[in-house]
C-alpha cells in the first residue's frame, strides 16, 4: 500500500546588500600672505670733541713769555722799582737834612748806590704740570625710527566635496516553494 505523501521543497530569500561608499573631498588652499617690511631710519648727531692744551705756564717757566705777559711784568716790575726809588731818595734826603748829627751820609750813600745786583735769568726746567689739557669728549646721540612690518592675510575657506553613499538590498534568487503530492489517486467527479 502506498501512502499519499505531500513533499515539500522550499528554497529561503537572501537578502543581498549593494553598498556604495561615500565619497568625501577636503582641501585647504594656503593662505594668501603678504609681509611687506619699511626700513627703520637712523639719525645720528655729533659733537665733536675738543682738546685744548694750555703751554703758557711752561713757556714762561723757559723765560719764552708772550709780549703782553712780558708787558705786564715790565709794568709791575717798573712800579716797584719806582716805589722803591722814591722811598731810597726820601730816606737819603733825610740823611741829608740830618748831617749835622756826624757821619758821612755823602760817602755812605755813593757806596751803597754802587753795589747794584744784576741778575739774568736763564729760564728753568718747565714745572710737571706747566701743561695744561682739557679734552671734552665726543658727544654722539644715535636715534632709531623702527617700523612696524605690514601684514596682510587672506584666509581662503576649505573646499569640501561630499558625495552620500548609498545602500540598496535585493533578494536573490527569490524565495519558493514548492508541494507535489505524491501517491495520491484523485477521481474525477463527473
Amino acid at each position: 500500500m502506498q501512502l499519499p505523501q505531500i513533499r515539500l521543497e522550499s528554497q529561503n530569500a537572501k537578502l543581498n546588500l549593494n553598498i556604495q561608499k561615500p565619497v568625501q573631498e577636503i582641501s585647504q588652499q594656503s593662505a594668501d600672505l603678504t609681509i611687506e617690511q619699511p626700513p627703520a631710519t637712523m639719525t645720528i648727531q655729533r659733537t665733536p670733541g675738543r682738546l685744548t692744551i694750555d703751554q703758557t705756564l711752561a713757556w714762561e717757566n723757559l723765560d719764552l713769555k708772550s709780549p703782553m705777559r712780558r708787558a705786564e711784568e715790565n709794568a709791575s716790575y717798573g712800579m716797584s722799582v719806582a716805589f722803591e726809588t722814591v722811598g731810597r731818595i726820601a730816606e737819603e734826603g733825610n740823611e741829608l737834612m740830618k748831617i749835622e748829627n756826624g757821619g758821612n751820609p755823602i760817602i755812605d750813600q755813593v757806596i751803597r748806590n754802587s753795589e747794584t745786583e744784576t741778575t739774568f735769568d736763564t729760564g728753568s726746567t718747565p714745572s710737571q704740570f706747566s701743561v695744561r689739557v682739557n679734552y671734552e669728549p665726543v658727544n654722539l646721540t644715535i636715534d632709531w625710527d623702527l617700523k612696524k612690518p605690514i601684514i596682510n592675510v587672506d584666509i581662503n575657506k576649505p573646499i569640501h566635496n561630499y558625495t552620500p553613499g548609498k545602500v540598496t538590498g535585493y533578494v536573490s534568487p527569490g524565495q519558493s516553494l514548492s508541494i507535489d503530492f505524491i501517491g495520491v489517486n484523485v477521481d474525477k467527479i463527473k
